[in-house]
């Protein structure tokens, strides 16, 4: 039978055997952790890009008319004429004063355009119409805000300064 002592090939071996082991069983290594953190952050990207945006559409809407209402604003200043814009619960336009009245623009962008099915403009006015109007200059006639709603919760407001800027607001 051998005596394992220090200094003994065999006793050095079975400590250095025994050391690995207990390193071995200590933990992960960092590739493992890396690729589990790595499946974490994939699962959670798939999550976010499947949870729609409550105002996902209605931004859409938002920026949309927001930027026809722009191109609006800058027809009346290359034209040198009033444009107006109309907003009603169906849809959205532009009208043009010419021979002292108002008449619709047939041309893009400023054709009538309807809103989402979903979405439903606040109107002020008692007409059902409400108006904002472009001067020679680009100057509104007065401030104006248009509010979009989708559902119960979600809304936007477009809002016409009167220096005749057009920004997005929540």
């Amino acid at each position: 039978m051998p005596i394992l002592a220090a200094g003994n090939k065999a006793g050095l071996t079975a400590r250095r055997a025994a050391a690995m082991r207990r390193s071995v069983e200590r933990g992960f290594t960092l590739i493992e952790l890396m690729v589990v953190v790595t499946i974490i952050a994939l699962a959670s990207a798939a999550v976010v890009l499947v949870i729609p945006d409550p105002r996902g559409r209605l931004l859409d809407d938002a920026e949309r008319f927001a930027a026809r209402a722009h191109a609006a604003h800058d027809s009346a200043i290359v034209e040198g004429r009033s444009v107006s814009v109309w907003v009603s619960r169906e849809g959205y336009g532009f009208d043009r004063r010419a021979n002292g009245a108002w008449q619709p623009i047939s041309e893009k962008p400023l054709r009538v355009a309807r809103w989402a099915d979903d979405v439903r403009p606040v109107i002020a006015s008692s007409e059902g119409r409400d108006r904002v109007i472009f001067d020679s200059t680009g100057l509104a006639n007065a401030p104006f805000d248009v509010q979009l709603r989708r559902g119960g919760d979600a809304s936007v407001t477009v809002r016409f300064g009167a220096d005749g800027t057009v920004t997005i607001g929540g």
